[in-house]
């Protein structure tokens, strides 16, 4: 009965497939941006955007209370590159957004920050 418990419980957990999250450099941020349904999603606070954003990008406050609902109201078909300051938060955001059921996930390594040091592109909010 015991090794009967065991493999139930082995096929149960397989029956349902991780979501993998896939950490990206800012090259592979701007390759990705050439795909017309790519979504960018900065997590930072509303003062950290003062600072600047990247273009095309969707704010959605990590710190909000609604912060899991705004995000599933975004399209779970579509990829979906994540950022954050400087990479804590965005890594935290995109293991929710896998278990929200989000099919294609990339986490900005190294966040706005890593971005601006590189002198990338940064548009006024």
């Amino acid at each position: 009965m015991r090794g009967f418990i065991i493999v139930f419980v082995a096929l149960g957990c397989s029956a349902v497939p991780a979501q993998e999250v896939t950490k990206i450099d800012n090259a592979r941020v701007i390759e990705l941006m050439r795909q017309s349904d790519m979504q960018l999603v900065d997590i930072r606070t509303p003062e950290e955007v003062a600072e600047g954003i990247i273009e095309g990008a969707q704010l959605i406050d990590f710190f909000d209370e609604n912060f899991e609902a705004k995000m599933s109201k975004l399209d779970k078909e579509k990829p979906l590159i994540i950022y954050c300051k400087s990479g804590g938060r965005s890594g935290k955001a995109a293991g929710q957004l896998a278990t929200l059921g989000f099919k294609e996930i990339y986490d900005m390594s190294g966040g706005f920050s890593g971005w601006k040091a590189e002198g990338r592109p940064v548009a006024k909010p």
